[in-house]
């Protein structure tokens, strides 16, 4: 006869045992689980609402504590592969000695991290709004700090594979000493960036978007696989970067619709295959221009308080077409085309639709401006 395994029953276990994950989550929920626990399996706490005290030394492959409001810290001696306590509101320190293969602290209110700190692969702090500094000689593979708004400085001697950067805001300039080691450089939206550091000389990839105030990249710089400057300050590739490929918006494009979009033809850009590529086109030779060279079918046309109105279309392989509303500015003549949906088919249509109305018979303006 087959008897059904149940597990240790909660309150005999001793410590150092070794249970199942659901036998150990039952365990901490209720507040006696003993310590230097072992779990076998992955130890799932996420959205836990109670107050949870971890057990000193705990062990396992995984410990998932998502969303869980009473967590207020983490145990000492844990030797735990992957920790994952993103969004946990209550977190604001770690326990000295930590080590683990991979760390998600994104979306707590952590400010600083503990000296000698060890995270072998993956360290994410996403978003974590609080956080101030970081250790001095901080080695890990990939490092997420994309939102760390009051992050003032990068350690000295940091060494990482993949860094990003995003929207640090208060971030000053680059450590004196510290390298990304072939991977990838993302630093996206970063006022304060004014060049890059002397000791980044060959990387994979480089995004730099909305980076304004960077105007060149360095001239021993080496990327091997792309490089984006979409709306950064970037005019011109050093010739050692003339070769790379280039990223406008995360999508490949040619050079010169980077640094010569008035180089662009109609011609080009409909006869891009790529929907999403050929929509980048047309933004960097601007709608004026595209029309004006497209030879754009004439739909409709009317007259309002500025004048001549009309309604073109231009036909986009493998796209829907690409409709536009020719006005003129009743004050200043100047000429303005307003993309508007594929389906209208009179001037009044486009204009009712732009002014928010279903029904263009309900659109009876007195005084357009």
């Amino acid at each position: 006869m087959k008897h059904k395994h149940t597990g240790p029953a909660p309150g005999s276990v001793s410590p150092g045992a070794t249970v199942p994950a659901k036998v150990a989550r039952e365990l901490i929920l209720r507040g006696i689980a003993p310590s230097d626990l072992t779990v076998l399996g992955v130890l799932d706490l996420s959205d836990a609402r109670e107050r949870l005290i971890l057990p000193e030394g705990l062990t396992g492959s995984a410990l998932l504590a998502r969303n869980c409001r009473g967590l207020e810290a983490l145990p000492g001696r844990m030797k735990v592969h992957r920790v994952d306590v993103s969004g946990c509101a209550h977190l604001r320190e770690l326990p000295a000695g930590l080590s683990c293969t991979e760390l998600h602290l994104n979306g707590t209110p952590i400010r600083t991290l503990p000296e000698g700190l060890q995270v072998r692969f993956r360290l994410d702090l996403s978003q974590c709004t609080e956080l101030e500094a970081l250790p001095a000689g901080l080695q890990v593979g990939v490092l997420h700090l994309r939102g760390c708004r009051s992050l003032r400085r990068l350690p000295e001697n940091l060494d990482v594979s993949y860094l990003d950067i995003s929207d640090c805001d208060a971030l000053t300039g680059w450590p004196a000493h510290g390298q990304v080691r072939c991977g990838a450089l993302i630093a996206r939206m970063c006022p304060w960036l004014t060049e890059l550091p002397p000791w980044l000389r060959e990387i994979s990839q480089l995004d730099v978007t909305g980076c304004r105030n960077l105007s060149a990249l360095p001239a021993d710089l080496r990327i091997t696989s792309w490089l984006d400057i979409t709306e950064s300050g970037i005019q011109a590739l050093p010739p050692g970067l003339r070769q790379v490929m280039l990223r406008w918006r995360g999508l490949p494009v040619p050079a010169h619709a980077i640094f010569a979009p008035h180089t662009l033809t109609a011609g080009e850009v409909v006869g891009e295959p790529n929907a999403e590529v050929r929509r980048v086109l047309l933004e960097r030779m601007g709608l004026e221009h595209f029309f004006a060279k497209a030879h754009a079918t004439v739909l409709d046309r009317d007259q309002d308080a500025g004048g001549l109105r009309r309604l073109v279309r231009v036909h986009l392989p493998g796209d829907e077409d690409l409709v536009c509303l020719a006005v003129a500015c009743p004050s200043t003549a100047r000429q303005y085309l307003l993309r508007v949906p594929p389906s209208m088919t009179s001037c009044h249509q486009a204009a009712a639709w732009m002014a928010g109305f279903d029904d263009p018979a309900d659109y009876r303006p007195i005084q357009e401006t």
